[in-house]
């Protein structure tokens, strides 16, 4: 789950839209450094040639195919989507119409809630859907006993499509939550959170013989993983709450709910083996994506913004060791669900960023040429 569920953060939703909102108009009146590329802001040097590819809305958790031509989102853009809740869509990335004529394509089945999507290396794509249990949206809760909460439905399970969304298959399901999926550069394995075990950890599922592997088993939140581009190690995001938060996670837990707060980024190898944690920061730090280069990690976080309430979400760079913070975007507003192309020369992101500066709700995709 991630923009509109929660912080995007599964893939996730609802939290960061929650504080985008509240953002004031001061905090976003900053002006580019660029004429020409009027929708990047003053410090951000490893951006250039940025482009909005899509235009109102929730747009979150875009994601390149292996070819680095096209992307796969999630959106729940009445221009595009009239279900009411994140179905799941792909498009060019530079932007062009798709084969069938048109920029975007549906291609999650139209039906309950979706999240999660991503390209496997045959071309296929795999989601997160709730379709199987009811056609419907299934209803949203953001808050449970004074707490902002996402709803982790049990629903959840993982499928298979085409590239055009035919031939729909279930793919990892079973009781409880399966989402956040996504897959190895070397086509081998998917990384998913599930609650399987009774927490919500990772678990690793083996393409060629459908073996499972339990990748955590501490007690909290663990989602949202990529592979490194050597398919050899994993990040995530990972709440470890300890004392009386311990409890008050397994009781929400209990009710179906978690409490996105408190997250930091872990790695470890792809046999869950050698685990690290990389930073150690206040607020949700989430989001995670190894650069192309493999010694440095992109992530979204709020640490800076605590002050003023958490409710600004930037984009950072840290090196896997924890040093070397480095801030990426500077929209004042929020930015994040980084993720470098294949071939490592753009990135895709998801901003309430706008070239005239003024505040919106909207979450839109947006993609950039990456500046070392």
């Amino acid at each position: 789950m991630k923009l509109k569920s929660a912080l995007k953060f599964f893939g996730v939703f609802p939290v960061l839209l929650f504080l985008a909102a509240a953002v004031n108009s001061s905090s976003v009146n900053r002006l580019s450094d660029s004429s020409k590329d009027s929708l990047r802001f003053d410090g951000e040097v490893h951006l250039k040639n940025i482009r909005q590819l899509t235009f109102g809305g929730n747009n979150a958790e875009a994601y390149w195919s292996f070819d680095s031509r096209q992307l796969i989102f999630q959106s729940d853009w009445d221009k595009i989507n009239s279900q009411g809740c994140d179905q799941i869509f792909k498009m060019n990335a530079d932007g062009s119409p798709l084969e069938n004529g048109n920029q975007y394509m549906l291609v999650s089945t139209g039906k309950g809630r979706t999240t999660c999507s991503y390209f496997l290396k045959n071309g296929k794509i795999i989601y997160a859907s709730t379709h199987a249990a009811d056609d419907k949206c299934p209803a949203t809760v953001m808050f449970s006993g004074g707490r902002y909460v996402w709803h982790i439905y049990k629903s959840y399970e993982i499928y298979t499509a085409d590239a055009d969304g035919r031939n729909e298959k279930l793919l990892i399901g079973g009781e409880g939550y399966d989402a956040e999926a996504t897959v190895s550069p070397d086509g081998k394995y998917i990384v998913f959170t599930s609650t399987r075990s009774g927490d919500l950890d990772l678990w690793r599922y083996n393409l060629q013989t459908g073996e499972y592997l339990q990748l955590t088993d501490t007690l909290g939140y663990d989602g949202g993983a990529f592979f490194s581009p050597d398919s050899k190690q994993i990040v995530w995001r990972a709440s470890r709450p300890q004392n009386d938060d311990a409890e008050t996670y397994k009781k929400l837990l209990t009710d179906g709910f978690v409490e996105p707060k408190a997250l930091n980024i872990y790695v470890a190898d792809i046999d869950g083996k050698n685990v690290r944690k990389v930073t150690d920061l206040p607020g949700a730090n989430w989001a995670p994506f190894f650069h192309p280069d493999g010694k440095k990690i992109l992530f979204c976080s709020n640490h800076h913004s605590m002050d003023k309430g958490g409710r600004i979400f930037d984009i950072f760079m840290i090196n896997v060791d924890g040093t070397g913070l480095e801030k990426i975007t500077n929209s004042g507003t929020f930015d994040a669900f980084p993720m470098f192309s294949f071939d490592g020369k753009k990135l895709v992101w998801c901003s309430n960023r706008r070239a005239d500066r003024k505040p919106t709700r909207d979450t839109n995709v947006f993609a950039a040429d990456w500046v070392e």
